[in-house]
């Protein structure tokens, strides 16, 4: 189950906030015990790209083999 604070995964194309599939977010906030959460995507050093209330099957919780990978956003 995916809590606040948790990573999570973003799993479909958000362009509207320039986000790909793949990016990590946190979760800042859950609705409707686990129906939607608010994600906040930052850059690595810390700047807010994105403050976004996703539905469930749009993240998932990071898994242990997964590495953090860089990328630019406009």
């Amino acid at each position: 189950m995916i809590e606040e604070h948790d990573r999570v995964v973003l799993t479909t194309k958000e362009p509207d906030a320039g986000l790909e599939p793949g990016d990590v977010g946190t979760v800042v906030h859950v609705y409707s015990e686990g129906e939607a959460f608010e994600v906040e995507f930052v850059t690595l050093t810390g700047d807010t790209v994105a403050m976004l209330a996703i539905d469930r099957d749009e993240v998932r919780p990071v898994q242990s083999r997964e590495l953090t990978h860089a990328r630019s956003v406009e």
